[in-house]
């Protein structure tokens, strides 16, 4: 699985503007709604899925970077968000190793694929394990350039 089969292009957002989880999580969805991504109806909900499942354990997986995610009935296809926080403090999220998130990759997929939503998870994790990779998505200003970074043509 590639990074760009499942990441939205018009939900990359290459200066996230949250200063708290729930806060990137919101703006992170409506970045999803925007591209089409997301229906009306939904939207809050896939919000209220995806801060569930942050009750269960912080997806915030270390070295500055979240993957926030739920499976989720409205959802007919796996669709993911990129963020990149300038914030100098980054956001809290209460990641493994105790460091603020600077990264975020958003996945929503239907609840009945799930083995596709955890190798989606499988190639983040992948795409960022390289710190010249990490280092090069955090420098980037537009969303161009960031899909070029994970993979887009």
């Amino acid at each position: 699985m590639r990074f760009t089969n499942f990441l939205k292009r018009g939900a990359i957002l290459p200066d996230l503007t949250a200063g708290t989880r729930e806060e990137a999580i919101a703006e992170m969805v409506a970045a999803l709604h925007a591209a089409g991504a997301l229906d009306d109806a939904s939207r809050a909900d896939v919000t209220a899925a995806v801060l569930r499942r942050e009750q269960l354990g912080s997806t915030g997986i270390g070295r500055g970077i979240a993957i926030p995610h739920s499976r989720h009935a409205s959802a007919s296809a796996l669709v993911g968000g990129l963020a990149v926080s300038r914030r100098p403090a980054g956001i809290t999220f209460d990641a493994i190793d105790g460091e603020p998130v600077f990264v975020l990759v958003l996945l929503v997929s239907p609840q009945d694929k799930p083995g596709e939503h955890l190798r989606a998870l499988d190639c983040v994790v992948q795409t960022f394990k390289d710190d010249a990779t990490l280092a090069k998505l955090r420098g980037c200003k537009t969303a161009d350039e960031m899909w070029a970074v994970v993979g887009g043509e």
